[in-house]
């Protein structure tokens, strides 16, 4: 396979552009906005020039190309600490049991409340890709090269790390969720909420956002039922992060109610089994299948391919990947078992 991983490029733009307008709504992180996704890229191209290991408000934009035609066939981010530029609110799903004596009956209700608790905490996001592209298993090597991004540069990443899924948007675009909460405050559409938080931020929730708990059973029918479910084409990435270690622990975005999945850093699977080598030779026949990856930063990539390793640290690979991750023998590759 002849796809590999990279950091993006100010020459990404127009290609970003093209894959934001198919994503149908709802990824905050990826809107179809020229000058939102050039201060993203603008941003991401600050942080892989910046070679420090301090934990810092950064962000990262990976793209996944063709490695014969140069052609970008998807994206996905990472953000190393959520939180810092403006608060970083979920809403928690939680129960408050309350007993009468009198009735002899116990009541418990299920309640939203507004929370920032994941202040701080990295977030792996903004996966998209191209409608054309998804066989063959490019949204594992999109999901995980991130995971072998985060061990390479393990301190410029939090202890916490997180992922928001995209949750139920009806066929108009809208989101059962936001009308049946948030949008009874605000007088805005979905959609026209989703993508003003997308250019400038949500610092309006922290304006507007009743901070008192809203009873579930207050909400109607659809409003209920969507709450903490993901969007049907988001059910093999959370199945994707369960399997990395991710859970659900009660988090629900405040736009649309889909799930936030969290998990300890060093305990993700694909960081905690990521392993550093030597390469000593380039012509593996046969091998396991593995995600590659070499490069600091600006130059990093990523790659499906074979991978043999050596009891003494080092590791052989195939010669496609040698050749799409430009590696020589000596480099240094980090890999995970596929």
């Amino acid at each position: 396979m002849t796809f590999r991983l990279r950091a993006a490029r100010a020459s990404d733009l127009e290609a970003l552009y093209e894959m934001a307008k198919l994503t149908g709504g709802g990824f905050t992180n990826l809107p179809p906005d020229r000058a939102a996704l050039k201060a993203k890229l603008e941003r991401a191209e600050g942080a892989f020039a910046q070679d420090s290991e301090a934990l810092a408000d950064e962000l990262f934009v990976l793209v996944l190309e063709n490695a014969r035609t140069g052609a970008v066939r998807g994206t996905c981010q990472l953000m190393s600490q959520v939180g810092q530029r403006w608060p970083f609110y979920s809403y928690r799903l939680n129960t408050l049991t309350q007993y009468s004596q009198e009735l002899d009956r116990t009541v418990r209700a299920e309640l939203l409340s507004l929370v920032t608790d994941l202040e701080g905490s990295s977030e792996v996001g903004g996966l998209f890709l191209h409608p054309n592209e998804r066989a063959g298993g490019l949204g594992l090597l999109l999901a995980r090269s991130r995971y072998l991004f985060v061990a390479m540069h393990r301190k410029r990443f939090a202890e916490r790390i997180l992922a928001e899924l995209r949750g139920i948007i009806d066929e108009r675009g809208g989101s059962p969720f936001w009308d049946g909460v948030a949008g009874r405050f605000f007088g805005m559409s979905f959609q026209d909420a989703d993508y003003f938080n997308a250019i400038n931020g949500n610092q309006f929730i922290a304006d507007l956002m009743p901070k008192h708990p809203v009873y579930i059973a207050m909400l109607d029918d659809d409003a209920r039922s969507v709450i903490g479910v993901p969007h049907p084409t988001g059910r093999a990435a959370m199945r994707m992060l369960e399997h990395e270690g991710f859970r659900h622990d009660g988090y629900v975005d405040i736009f649309d109610g889909g799930p936030t999945m969290t998990a300890h850093t060093d305990m993700v699977t694909s960081v905690k089994n990521s392993v550093s080598a030597r390469v000593t030779a380039l012509s593996v026949a046969e091998g396991e299948k593995a995600i590659l990856a070499t490069g600091r930063l600006g130059t990093f990539r990523a790659c499906f391919g074979a991978r043999v390793l050596g009891e003494d640290g080092t590791i052989a690979i195939d010669s496609v990947s040698a050749d799409v991750l430009d590696v020589s023998e000596g480099d240094e590759v980090w890999s995970v078992g596929r």
